[in-house]
């Protein structure tokens, strides 16, 4: 019965011209080391915005969940751009989006379209927007435009200049 469904949903995909397989996503996301005083982990966030400026997906928020009466979640309003776009119609933590703060290095997030938390998205023109704030330090955006779906494997990537490092994302047709 499997295999009958599996050679159904191969066939109908080849007669509807839809691929079989979904495209996917790796973002990795570089928290840089900062020579400073007194130094915290990041906030970050990390979604997907249409080309009129809409939110296509959020992908992935970092911050403090184990604080006690989720305390955490006061500090989420510092990722300005994230928090007006998104942020504030949500109830975190968000099933599959919700993250602790990470330590400084290089972080891959993989996603799989059609899969929580990347949906099915139309064909056209994206951004990957990250946002990173971090408590007795700045802010920083860092933006990274993508045509989407992929033709062919695609890497792609911006640096960000003190809060953020290099952003990269690797599309996959």
């Amino acid at each position: 019965m499997a295999k009958r469904i599996f050679k159904t949903s191969v066939a109908l995909s080849a007669v509807v011209g839809l691929p079989a397989i979904a495209g996917g996503m790796d973002v990795t996301v570089t928290v840089p080391q900062l020579q400073v005083a007194e130094y915290h982990k990041p906030y970050v966030a990390v979604w997907l915005e249409k080309a009129d400026g809409s939110v296509a997906a959020n992908l992935s928020v970092w911050y403090d969940i184990k604080k006690r009466d989720a305390e955490g979640t006061k500090w989420l309003k510092d990722m300005r751009q994230w928090w007006r776009r998104t942020g504030r119609e949500l109830t975190m933590p968000v099933d599959g989006v919700s993250q602790a703060t990470q330590p400084v290095g290089a972080h891959t997030l993989s996603y799989s379209e059609g899969r929580n938390p990347l949906p099915r998205l139309a064909p056209g023109q994206y951004k990957l927007m990250v946002e990173a704030a971090r408590e007795v330090g700045g802010r920083e955006l860092v933006s990274v435009p993508f045509e989407w779906p992929a033709k062919q494997a695609t890497s792609l990537s911006a640096q960000g200049s003190k809060e953020l490092g290099q952003i990269k994302l690797d599309i996959k047709p």
